[in-house]
């Protein structure tokens, strides 16, 4: 089976975990500074020193654990939150005139890369619940927190919030592009094809239709025949149905477009392309609109969908007669998907369906209503003797996912 594979890898993220990298190791060293320099206040030294070891020990040793969001696990996040407020509750032990100062902490801004981790990995609302730990710590620790403690509380609780935002927007940000940049991988390629195809089948195709229809006789139904595969291989090119690949998002290297063609089935929980089950339906008696983007839906959905569209084609070959035109038309809204199907037959007379069901033919009743009544969504079929017959299918978007 062959198959070509294009990787284009993203990331606005990952300088943040540099970035986060290089700022605890600062401030391990910022951390231990202040001690040095300010040892002779400590009435207990030995707890500060015994301290700092351990946090220079775990900052060092849990580097690979910020290099990127895979490798910074829940756990990592509990314990590194576990030894700032740790740091932060020993403080008043080893001098006990913080509290009255208003002086650093042990940790001192080393306590920020925690809290940055969370806004990193997890967005505004983890940051926001790590940074409201770290508040109650130092006021905890503080006992009778002046003003200088509620602003530096504050502040990281403001500035990890902020940064968590950003970073949910860039991540958004992030798939956006990278969907963009599939589009348009998927475009070229389309628009390769469809010179290769224009300049060989489909002129080999044209040619057969002319000379079946001078021809006549049996080399006038081949022509047609061969018209007929033209226009649904045109539609098929112009619509461009080729099947879109993933975009998925590997947390360690950002975001992976992965442009892939492979003549496979989907993965059941893989959405599936509307467009592309419809695409075999369309020829030269019936027109497909639809579109430019893909209309995705679970694959149950989808299936069940396109098959209640082929009922009511059948329906139109059977009922409107062969030479009748048809046309699907595909709309992709935000809370359903529609689907049009009209003819221009001579319509259905009135009170024709209950006669049907009565007699044991079950075709609109079940192939196409029952199935969209499946899906949770609706079928409504208007027509009028001699202006031909419309069905509106209808199928709301949660639904069609759930399917």
């Amino acid at each position: 089976m062959a198959r070509r594979e294009r990787v284009v890898r993203m990331s606005v993220e990952q300088p943040l975990w540099r970035a986060l990298t290089g700022y605890r190791l600062l401030t391990m060293v910022y951390a231990v500074l202040l001690f040095v320099f300010g040892r002779d206040r400590f009435e207990r030294p030995w707890v500060a020193v015994a301290y700092l070891a351990v946090m220079c020990v775990w900052t060092l040793a849990t580097l690979p654990k910020v290099a990127n969001a895979a490798s910074c696990t829940r756990r990592f996040l509990g314990a590194d939150l576990t030894v700032a407020v740790v740091g932060i509750l020993l403080t008043p032990l080893a001098d006990a005139h913080a509290q009255s100062v208003d002086g650093p902490t042990l940790p001192s801004i080393w306590t920020a890369g925690a809290v940055l981790a969370y806004a990193i990995k997890g967005g505004w609302r983890w940051a926001g619940v790590a940074s409201s730990v770290v508040a109650v710590a130092n006021i905890v620790e503080r006992g009778h927190p002046s003003r200088d403690t509620f602003h530096n509380v504050l502040l990281v609780w403001v500035a990890s919030i902020a940064i968590g935002y950003v970073v949910e927007v860039a991540r958004a940000s992030e798939r956006t592009l990278a969907r963009a940049l599939e589009i348009e991988a998927a475009t070229r390629e389309r628009e390769r094809l469809a010179r290769d195809i224009h300049d060989s089948v489909l002129q080999v195709l044209a040619m057969v239709q002319r000379r079946g229809t001078a021809l006549g006789g049996e080399a006038a139904e081949l022509g047609r025949m061969a018209g007929e595969q033209e226009v649904a291989l045109r539609t098929l090119v112009a619509g461009g149905l080729a099947r879109p690949s993933l975009v998925s998002e590997d947390e360690s290297e950002g975001a992976v477009v992965r442009v892939v063609e492979v003549d496979e089935e989907p993965d059941d929980d893989t959405p599936v392309d509307l467009r592309l089950l419809l695409a075999p339906r369309a020829g030269a008696r019936v027109t497909l609109s639809e579109p430019g983007a893909p209309v995705l839906l679970g694959p149950p959905a989808a299936r069940e969908l396109a098959a209640a569209v082929g009922a009511a084609l059948d329906n139109v070959r059977v009922h409107a007669g062969e030479d009748a035109q048809a046309w699907i038309l595909v709309e992709d809204w935000p809370d359903e998907v529609i689907v049009t199907v009209r003819d221009d037959g001579p319509g259905i007379p009135e009170g024709r369906l209950a006669q049907a069901e009565g007699e044991g033919r079950m075709g609109v009743a079940l192939s196409i209503r029952g199935r969209l009544r499946d899906l949770g969504g609706s079928a409504e079929l208007i027509s009028v003797p001699g202006q031909g017959t419309e069905v509106e299918l209808k199928v709301p978007r949660g639904k069609a996912g759930e399917k």
